[in-house]
Parts: structure tokens; sequence; C-alpha cells
């Protein structure tokens, strides 16, 4: 069994804390958002915390804040991926705007959004991989916000909606979208609508998403996946290169601003960059993923 250590604890503790500030909604609202219960978490907040929480639950808080029981921690980067995710995440959430980055596999996507997340206020992250049917997805998006869990499957609906009109700036992150159903995709047609003009909408995925919406817009469903195209700007942002050249050096950079902060041993980036390069170019796609593992396996 794992041991959970007293730091750790005081790590998600802080952590907690420190989302606390990020969420403009209700006492109530935030321990919805992670599963605590209401007088439990009054408790938490007094510093009454023994036997309060359970050793699963503390995992699981651990792994929603970002707290990890290994000592070993990923730094955060400001690669040019980040800088684009951000940028368009921080306009949507200003404007209460939707728009849609599609783009390579392992280029740190989710990491961005998921660090987005726990950073900025009101910012709320959904993995469409965990809920890809509408009744799953209804219920993520509440619990992400702090809504009602209980009740039918409408009132749920039109509880996160309710706090999504009336927090200040909000903004939904929706990840790996091309996994949603089609009636998933409707239904954040439907979340658009209903939260129009006071909260941003902002969806990511492979080809996967972009292949789904094309081909959406050829079928007899044409009409639905074109309105839903047309709320999130029309076009699909990305960032890497078609160009052989361009996209050699592109992932030279990427990988490279990666490694500078999280190798101890600077003179050793150049030959894991070459590592993860020197591979064809199908292998070269794997990214920040392989560089990840190269970076381990020349730190023994």
């Amino acid at each position: 069994m794992i041991e959970l250590t007293d730091e750790f604890k005081k790590k998600v503790l802080a952590a907690l804390a420190e989302a606390r500030e990020r969420y403009d909604g209700s006492d109530a609202g935030f321990a919805k958002k992670y599963g605590i219960n209401k007088s439990v978490y009054s408790e938490i907040k007094k510093g009454k915390v023994d036997k309060k929480i359970n050793p699963g639950k503390w995992l699981e808080l651990g792994r929603s804040l970002g707290v990890s029981l290994n000592e070993r921690k990923w730094n955060m980067a400001r690669t040019d991926v980040y800088t684009m995710i951000e940028e368009d995440v921080v306009f949507c959430k200003e404007f209460s705007k939707s728009m849609m980055f599609v783009d390579e596999c392992a280029i740190g996507k989710t990491y961005s959004a998921r660090y987005l997340s726990r950073t900025l206020k009101n910012c709320f992250y959904i993995d469409a991989t965990q809920c890809r049917q509408e009744r799953s997805l209804i219920r993520a998006i509440a619990k992400a916000v702090g809504g009602e869990l209980d009740g039918t499957l409408e009132e749920v609906k039109e509880s996160a909606k309710y706090i999504l009109n009336i927090l200040p700036r909000p903004i939904v992150i929706i990840d790996e979208a091309g996994a949603l159903s089609y009636s998933s995709l409707l239904l954040l047609h439907e979340f658009w609508n209903g939260t129009q003009d006071c909260c941003g909408w902002y969806l990511m995925g492979s080809d996967g998403l972009r292949t789904k919406l094309q081909k959406g817009k050829g079928t007899s469903r044409k009409q639905s996946y074109k309105e839903l195209f047309s709320r999130f700007s029309s076009k699909y942002n990305h960032i890497v290169p078609d160009e052989p050249g361009e996209r050699e050096l592109f992932f030279r950079n990427l990988i490279g601003t990666v490694l500078s902060v999280n190798i101890k041993d600077k003179h050793k980036i150049n030959k894991i960059v070459n590592q993860c390069l020197a591979t064809d170019s199908q292998e070269a796609e794997t990214g920040l993923r392989r560089a990840e593992t190269l970076l381990i396996l020349n730190e023994k």
C-alpha cells in the first residue's frame, strides 16, 4: 500500500487553498468541484484534516491539483505551443469568445491546458476522452464548474449553465474534443448558446477533431456541424509547420526549450534533441513524450 506522507498531504492542502482563490463560486460549489462533502471542506479550511479524508481521496485530489507523489517534477516551459494556447485562452476568457486549436500529438497541448486551468481564475479543464457521451459530458462540465450533480440531467445541465453565466469571465477548455460523440458536440452547441457573451469556450484536439468536423459538414448533419463550427471562429488554429525543414526546426526548438528547464546537465540537451529527431519522421512526431523518456534515461 502506498504510504501518504504528511508532506504530500500538506502540498495537497496548499494546492487546494490556491485553487479556492482561483474559483469565484461559493464554498459549496468549490467542494462539489473536488467531490468533497461541504461540511468536511468546512473543517478542512479550519485546518482539521485528521481522518476527514481517506487515502484514495488524497490521491484523487493530488492528481486533480497537479501534486505528485514522485519527487521528480516536470517543470513548465514557456514554449511556442504554450504561448499560443495561453494567448488564445486568455482572449476567449476576457471577451467570452470561442476558438479551436487542432494540431499534432505530443507537442504539449494537454500540459498547457491543464497548467492554465490551475493558474487562471475560473478556468475549467475537461478531458473529453473521459466523457465521450452526452450524459457523462453534462456531468463532467457540471462537476468542473461546481454545479449540482443531483437531480435529472436537465437540472444538472441548467445548474452548470447558471454558474457559467454568473461567474466573472469563466472559460471551459475541452481537450481531446475529437473523442466526443455527435450528440455531445451538439451539447457544446447548446452550452455555447446558453452562455453566450458570458463564458469562453476552447476546443482542443488533433487530426481526429478536424476529420470529424469536416466529415460532418458533408453528411445529413451538415447544418448542425456548420453552426457549431461557426461558433468556434470557423477555423482551426495550429502551430506545427508543414514544410519539412521548418518542421524539424520547430521540434528542435520545442524539445530544447522544455529540456532546458527540466535537466540538470545542460550539456546533454543537444544530445537528447538529436536522439529525438534522428529517427524516422513518424517517431519524431512523438515529440515531448519521447523527450521525457530520453531525459529520464540520460539522468540515470
